[in-house]
């Protein structure tokens, strides 16, 4: 089509430079008035094809335009997503790493004072254990001293018996 009305144009363009200039005219020229109105209706039926494929050609284009400005858009705003999201996942992992550390910083505090707490409790224990012991060590060594005063006295005891007995005897 494109070719049809160059083609039309050229033809056009050809029958006025071949036009015949009057003598004393020589700006001014004679052509077959019906050729070119008929070369011209052709030219005018041809274009309204050519600007309608032009159209269609602008609007295609405007079209692809638009569609890649709305992929665009869309990359950017999944890329922005992106972002705020890696950015979300950062400061996620930064507070889990913080609540990590306080949790582990807790429970070795907790540890350190239980560990206080147990010493503390055993050393208690073994000083009252200790006492215990110290005082059943006192009390064995009491009964240890009563009984040695109680069983020298029962000897004396007997053996003052005896001795009477004896001497009982040896008067007797």
């Amino acid at each position: 089509m494109a070719n049809d009305v160059n083609r039309l144009i050229d033809m056009i363009y050809e029958r006025i430079e071949d036009a015949k200039a009057p003598a004393f005219k020589p700006d001014m020229a004679t052509i077959d008035r019906d050729e070119i109105l008929d070369l011209l209706d052709e030219l005018r039926s041809a274009l309204p094809m050519e600007v309608k494929k032009a159209q269609e050609l602008l609007a295609a284009r405007e079209k692809y335009v638009e569609d890649a400005k709305r992929e665009v858009d869309r990359m950017r705003r999944q890329a922005e997503m992106d972002a705020r999201n890696m950015v979300s996942d950062s400061e996620v992992l930064y507070a889990a790493k913080e609540k990590a550390r306080q949790i582990i910083a807790k429970a070795e505090e907790r540890s350190r004072q239980l560990y206080q707490v147990a010493n503390d409790y055993a050393e208690d224990a073994l000083a009252r254990t200790e006492e215990a012991v110290q005082a059943a060590l006192d009390e064995v060594k009491e009964s240890r001293v009563r009984f040695r005063s109680a069983s020298s006295a029962k000897m004396q005891a007997q053996r003052e018996q005896l001795d009477a007995k004896e001497a009982e005897a040896g008067e007797a």
